[in-house]
């Protein structure tokens, strides 16, 4: 087709589509005349973007910690991007499934990987001063990462493991948050009260979550799974990537943040408190917590010894941090 001919077929295919939405195709050709041309910087907001870091004090790795962690909610950005499409798909398709649970599994890596930046990237001298201006934010307070979670599996797995088995789908989803895991972890470890960590987030999240879990009822990733038909459920390519991503979202991840907290705020006599007054050594540790997304891909031994090989790897004193 020569170049005229394309040109002119373009052109009739536009006019269709505007025809078909009520639009006038002249207009929006006119609009292309006088529209700038594209560049990088403004598509990806280049400028804002580099201009959100705002350090509190005048140490200089505060910069690369704020950078850390905004990187890391575009990840879970990501990581929420992909389930969305996951529940919102009635096809039932086990490519579709299956390719998206591996993307996730690769901005799971990527986040693991990368946490070497906060574990070795910053001055521990300098993080322990600089942190105190940061009082009482913390990392506890991502609502996307509690997103990912209720996105991920029912509420009942996320009830804390000492409780769950109090628990049923029967209760409501107020019920079962009231006792989800993540709040025990945000106690002043000297009153056993909630801390102003715990009550900021909680002031601006709970509807939002609540909300969420709602609509998500029996529409988790696990609950899409469960309703695949059998062929599919029992498809070994599934249930690997499926186990990987538990592994991946319950045991490296929280585990390597387990390292940089470690290194960072226990290395003296006595632990550091963290700067939401979260008890790290108890809340980070998923042989604590037992979240598993997937409980019934796993063997009874793993699901016993859940995350136990790395933390006592962590807490090794021959280990060097």
């Amino acid at each position: 087709m020569k170049k005229e001919e394309l040109i002119e077929s373009q052109i009739n295919k536009l006019e269709e589509k505007y025809k078909n939405s009520g639009q006038d195709l002249s207009s929006y050709l006119d609009g292309l005349l006088y529209q700038r041309y594209l560049t990088y910087w403004d598509y990806i907001h280049l400028d804002t973007l580099l201009s959100i870091q705002v350090p509190k004090t005048h140490f200089p790795d505060e910069e690369i910690f704020i950078m850390y962690h905004q990187i890391t909610e575009l990840y879970f950005k990501l990581i929420l991007h992909e389930q969305k499409q996951l529940v919102e798909d009635k096809s039932q398709d086990l490519q579709f499934f299956t390719d998206k649970v591996y993307r996730i599994n690769s901005y799971y890596r990527a986040l693991t990987s990368s946490f070497s930046i906060m574990i070795k990237g910053m001055n521990r001298e300098q993080f322990l001063r600089y942190r105190m201006a940061l009082l009482p934010a913390s990392g506890f307070q991502s609502a996307q990462y509690r997103m990912i979670e209720l996105y991920s599996t029912s509420m009942q797995n996320l009830v804390h493991y000492t409780e769950r088995a109090d628990f049923s789908e029967e209760h409501s989803i107020e019920e079962l948050y009231e006792h989800i895991y993540w709040k025990k972890g945000a106690t002043d470890v000297k009153t056993g009260e909630k801390t102003l960590t715990l009550k900021q987030f909680e002031f601006k999240y709970t509807s939002r979550l609540l909300r969420t879990a709602n609509r998500l009822k029996g529409n988790t990733i696990y609950d899409k799974y469960l309703s695949l038909p059998k062929a599919s459920k029992d498809n070994k390519e599934l249930i690997t990537v499926l186990k990987d991503l538990d592994v991946n979202a319950n045991v490296n991840w929280p585990l390597m943040h387990m390292g940089s907290a470690y290194r960072y705020l226990g290395k003296d006599k006595a632990p550091v408190d963290a700067t939401g007054g979260t008890n790290w050594k108890n809340y980070l540790p998923p042989s604590f917590q037992k979240i598993i997304f997937f409980p019934n891909l796993h063997s009874e031994e793993e699901l016993e010894t859940w995350g136990k090989q790395w933390v006592d790897h962590i807490f090794n004193p021959n280990n060097k941090a």
